[in-house]
C-alpha cells in the first residue's frame, strides 16, 4: 500500500536544546518520541532495552490509539513510539525524517506484478517522474522535476541502501544496481533536503531496504520472462539465528531488448547482515554488486523518432533504414585525414561495460537507552567502459564515505525531544579517459580525446532537534554545514595531419563551496482524522569535475565558471484518515532556485553541456489516495502538477556572431506539468478463489518542452496495464507459497517517448531562432518506450 509519510518542522532557536540534550544528565532517565512506524516488511530496527519513563511523559501511539489508519498506512502523527530506542530514532532519519513529506512504497505493491527496474515501482509514488537513461535499468528519476533534465543517470537527489549512501561523492548515483525483487519497501522522501542529508539533496532522498532475513525465513526463487527475450532469474535467501540476521539477494537479467542494438546482461548481488555482538553493540555489513554488458541505441530527433522509433533496420550507415540514428566516425581514430564514416549503434558496437562495487559497515552503540552512537564507512567503487557515441569514456571512480554521529532522546524543559549531532567525509579520486571510437565494430577504440584527473571531496557538520511542543504539535528545526572542494585537470588532445602530430591544450579547476542548509517544520493534529504539516527548507548541489570542461559544442574547454545551485522551498499539506478504508494525502510546494544547474544535449552524442539558470521557480501539487471502497476492491492514485519556469535567464547563442534571448517566464524544458498512475484491483480473500486478484492500471505523462526557448514538445502519452496474479500457501515440508502473475503492458500498443533529452536552440545567421521544425531535426535527444509486451512469472518460497 502507499504510504504518505509528512511530518513536519519549527522553528531555528529549538537547535539550542540540542546541546543541552546531550549533555544533560537528567536526560538519561527519559526518553522522547519515535520517529513513524516502518511498513510492516520494511527491516525493524533492533528490540530497544526496556527505559523506565516519568509518569508525566505520555505514548504518542497510545495518544493516538483512537485514530483508524489503513493496513500498511504511515503514522503520520507528531508524537511517536515512546518506547522506541535513540538507533530506531536514528534509523527512521533515513526512513520518515520528522517534517519530510515522504512516501514509502511497501512490497505488496509490486509482488505479484513484474518488476524490472526502479520505473515499475516509483511511479506509485506522487512528485516522482522516470525517464529512460543509457542501459536496461539506468533510468533517471526525478523528485518534483530535480532531475528532469539529464541524459542519464541521477542527479539532484540522494540515494540509500539499507541506510548505506549508494550516491558518489561527487553526486552521482545510478539505478542499474536496483532489483526491486530485493527490497521490502522504498522510502521516497521530498522536497529541499540538505540539512539532513547534504549536497545534492535539492530534490530529496530515496532510501531502499531490502527485506530482513527474519522476514524471508528461508529461500524463495523466482523467474519472470516474457517479451524481446526477457528473462530474470532471482533469488532470495534470509535467516534470523540467534543474534545474527542476514539477508542475500542474487539475479541475473537478461534481454534481446525492444530497440535495434539494445540487449542487456546484468547481475546483481545485494547482502545485508547484522550481528548484535553484545546489548549495546550491533554490526551490519553492507556488500553490494553489479556487472552490466549492454549495447546501446543513438538518441533520435523527433523526426527520426515519428519514422522509425524503435530503430529497425539500422544494420549499416549506407543501407539504414530512414530514421536510423547514425555517429560519424574517423577512418583513423584521430581526425578527418583518413576520411570518416557513418556508422549506425550497431554497426559501430556502442554500448556499456560497467562494474559498481559497494562495501559498508556500521557500527552502532548504545551509551544507554537514550543515546545511540552511530560510525559507518562505505567504499564504492564504479568502473565504466561506455562507448555511447563518437567517443568512449574510460575510468575507475573509488570513492570512500565516513560519517559518525550521535542520537539522544529526553526532555527539554518537559517537552520530549529527539536530538542529533553527525560529522562526516566523504571523497573521491579518479583519472578517466574518453577516446575515440572508430570503425571496425565492437566499438573499436582509436587515439585519446581528452583526459580528466578529478578529486572531489565533502565535509561538514549536521544537528537536528524535535521536539513535542505540546500533544498536537511537533516542531524540528536542522541546519547542515559543508564544504565541498573540486579539483581537476582536463586535457584534450587534437591530432593533425595525416600521421596525427599531436598538440595538447590543459584547463584546471581548483574550486572551493561552502554552503548552509537550514529548515524548519511544524506538524499539527487537528484530531484522529485530520493532520496538518508545514515545513521550509533549503538545498544545495555542486557541479560535478567533469561538467566544468564541456562547451555548449559538447568539445573539451573551459566551463569553470559553473556555481552552486541553491533553493528554498515551502511545503504545506495534510493528511485525512477518516477510517481504515481511506487515506487522502495533499501536499502543495513552492521552491526558488538560484543558480539552477541545467543542462542540455550536444551535437556530439553522449555528451551534455551544463549551465546556470541564474533564477527559476518550481512550484506543483502532489496528491496521493488509497481507498478501499469495497471488500475486496482497491483504489489507488498518484498525482503530481509542475509548473516551472525560468525567473531570470539570458541565453547567448553563437553562429558567426553572439544572438541573446530573454528566457525569463518560459517554462523549464524537460518537465511534463502533469503526470499521474492510477489503479484499481480487486482481490478474493476467501473461498476455492482466495488468493486470485487482479487490476487495471494508467499511467499518464503530459507533453514537455524540449528547448529553452519553448518551440518544441515531446508528445505525452497514457499507457495500459493488466495484471492478474494468484498466490496461495502450500501444504508441504519443503514449500512454503506459490505466487503467480500475468501482466500485459501498454494493453493499447502504444507509440510514446520514454526519454526526451533537452535540446540546444539555434539561430540563422541574422541571428533569428530556427522554428521547431529545424530542432525537429536535431538528434541526441529521444528513445522510444516499449510497445505491447508480455510478462509472466512465478515464486517459490522454501523453508
Amino acid at each position: 500500500m502507499l504510504r504518505i509519510r509528512a511530518i513536519s518542522r519549527a522553528s531555528l532557536p529549538v537547535l539550542c536544546g540540542l546541546v543541552y540534550s546531550i549533555g544533560s544528565d537528567a536526560l538519561a532517565q527519559g526518553a522522547s518520541e519515535s520517529l513513524p512506524a516502518v511498513t510492516v516488511e520494511a527491516p525493524q530496527p533492533s528490540r530497544p532495552k526496556p527505559i523506565t519513563r516519568p509518569s508525566r511523559l505520555r505514548s504518542a501511539s497510545a495518544g493516538r490509539a483512537a485514530r483508524p489508519v489503513a493496513q500498511n498506512a504511515t503514522a503520520s502523527a507528531p508524537a511517536q513510539n515512546l518506547a522506541a530506542s535513540a538507533g530506531a530514532a536514528r534509523a527512521g532519519l533515513n526512513q520518515s525524517p520528522a517534517g519530510q513529506t515522504a512516501t514509502t512504497i511497501d512490497r505488496s505493491q509490486f509482488d505479484n506484478r513484474p518488476a524490472f527496474s526502479v520505473s515499475d515501482v516509483l511511479r506509485d509514488s506522487p512528485g516522482i517522474s522516470i525517464k529512460q537513461g543509457n542501459g536496461p535499468r539506468d533510468f533517471g528519476i526525478s523528485i518534483r522535476g530535480s532531475n528532469a533534465r539529464n541524459g542519464f543517470a541521477i542527479r539532484n537527489l540522494v540515494i540509500f541502501d539499507d541506510g548505506f549512501p549508494v550516491t558518489q561523492p561527487d553526486g552521482l548515483s545510478r539505478s542499474d544496481l536496483i532489483d526491486p525483487h530485493a527490497y521490502g519497501a522504498i522510502d521516497v522522501i521530498r522536497g529541499p533536503s540538505s540539512a539532513l542529508y547534504g549536497n545534492y539533496a535539492t530534490g530529496g532522498a530515496l532510501n531502499f531496504r531490502t527485506r530482513p532475513g527474519g522476514t524471508i525465513d528461508g529461500v524463495e526463487y523466482g523467474v519472470d520472462g516474457g517479451s524481446y527475450g526477457y528473462l530474470n532469474n532471482y533469488l532470495a535467501a534470509g535467516k534470523k539465528v540467534g543474534n545474527f540476521e542476514g539477508s542475500l539477494f542474487a539475479s541475473d537479467v537478461r534481454g534481446d531488448g525492444y530497440i535495434g542494438n539494445s540487449w542487456f546482461n546484468t547481475q546483481t548481488v545485494n547482502f545485508l547482515g547484522t550481528l548484535k555482538a553484545t546489548p549495546d553493540d550491533r554490526f551490519t555489513v553492507k556488500i553490494i554488486n553489479n556487472d552490466l554488458s549492454t549495447r546501446l541505441p543513438i538518441r533520435q530527433s523527433l523526426n527520426q523518432y515519428d519514422l522509425n522509433p524503435f530503430q529497425q533496420g539500422c544494420a549499416t550507415g549506407t543501407t539504414a533504414a530512414p530514421g536510423c540514428g547514425t555517429v560519424r566516425l574517423f577512418n583513423n581514430g584521430f581526425n578527418a585525414t583518413a576520411g570518416t564514416d557513418t556508422e549506425t549503434a550497431l554497426q559501430a558496437g556502442l554500448g556499456r561495460d560497467d562494474r559498481r562495487t559497494i562495501v559498508g559497515g556500521r557500527w552502532e552503540h548504545d551509551f544507554d537507552n537514550t543515546m545511540t552512537w552511530r560510525n559507518q564507512f562505505v567504499f564504492d567503487d564504479r568502473n565504466i567502459s561506455q562507448p555511447t557515441g563518437q567517443t568512449s569514456s574510460i575510468g575507475d571512480f573509488p570513492s570512500y564515505n565516513y560519517m559518525s554521529d550521535l542520537t539522544k532522546r529526553g526532555e527539554i524543559f518537559g517537552m520530549e525531544s529527539t536530538a542529533f549531532f553527525g560529522a562526516f567525509y566523504n571523497t573521491l579520486t579518479a583519472s578517466s579517459d574518453t577516446r575515440n571510437v572508430m570503425p571496425g565494430g565492437n566499438a573499436t577504440l582509436g587515439r585519446l580525446s581528452s583526459n580528466l584527473f578529478s578529486e572531489t571531496t565533502n565535509y561538514g557538520v549536521r544537528a537536528r532537534e524535535e521536539l513535542r511542543l505540546t500533544t498536537s504539535l511537533t516542531a524540528v528545526a536542522g541546519i547542515g554545514w559543508e564544504t565541498t572542494l573540486l579539483k581537476g585537470t582536463n586535457t584534450a588532445y587534437a591530432y593533425a595531419g595525416p600521421t596525427g602530430v599531436t598538440t595538447t591544450t590543459l584547463t584546471t579547476a581548483d574550486r572551493q563551496f561552502q554552503n548552509a542548509a537550514p529548515e524548519l517544520a511544524l506538524l499539527y493534529n487537528l484530531n484522529n482524522e485530520w493532520l496538518f504539516r508545514g515545513r521550509v527548507a533549503t538545498g544545495y548541489g555542486t557541479p560535478q569535475v567533469s561538467n566544468l570542461f564541456v562547451l555548449p559544442t559538447g568539445l573539451s574547454g573551459n566551463n569553470t565558471q559553473l556555481q552552486t545551485q541553491k533553493n528554498l522551498g515551502y511545503d504545506l499539506g495534510f493528511d485525512w484518515t477518516p477510517n481504515n478504508t481511506l487515506k487522502l494525502s495533499a501536499t502543495g510546494f513552492y521552491e526558488f532556485f538560484r543558480n539552477e544547474i541545467v543542462s542540455q544535449a550536444t551535437p556530439i552524442a553522449g555528451i551534455s553541456y551544463t549551465f546556470n539558470a541564474p533564477r527559476s521557480e518550481h512550484r506543483g501539487i502532489e496528491l496521493a489516495a488509497d481507498w478501499k471502497f469495497h471488500p475486496g476492491w482497491r483504489f489507488m492514485a498518484a498525482y503530481t502538477y509542475l509548473d516551472e519556469v525560468y525567473t531570470e535567464y539570458v541565453e547567448n547563442i553563437t553562429n558567426g556572431a553572439v544572438f541573446s534571448f530573454n528566457r525569463a517566464g518560459n517554462k523549464i524544458p524537460g518537465i511534463s506539468p502533469n503526470e499521474l498512475t492510477a489503479r484499481i484491483g480487486y482481490d478474493e480473500f476467501a473461498g476455492p478463489l482466495a488468493g486470485l486478484g487482479g487490476f487495471v492500471e494508467l499511467q499518464w505523462k503530459d507533453s514537455f518542452y524540449m528547448d529553452n526557448a519553448n518551440l518544441l514538445k515531446a508528445p505525452g502519452y497514457e499507457l495500459v496495464n493488466l495484471n492478474v496474479h494468484y498466490k496461495t500457501d502450500l501444504v508441504s515440508d519443503t514449500f512454503r507459497s506459490l505466487n503467480l502473475f500475468l501482466e500485459v503492458r501498454n494493453v493499447f500498443d502504444r507509440t510514446y517517448i520514454a526519454s526526451a533529452n533537452n535540446i540546444a536552440n539555434t539561430v540563422t545567421a541574422a541571428g533569428l531562432q530556427n522554428p521547431a521544425s529545424v530542432l525537429a531535426n536535431t538528434t541526441g535527444s529521444i528513445y522510444a518506450g516499449s510497445p505491447r509486451t508480455f510478462v509472466a512469472g512465478m515464486k517459490v518460497a522454501f523453508k
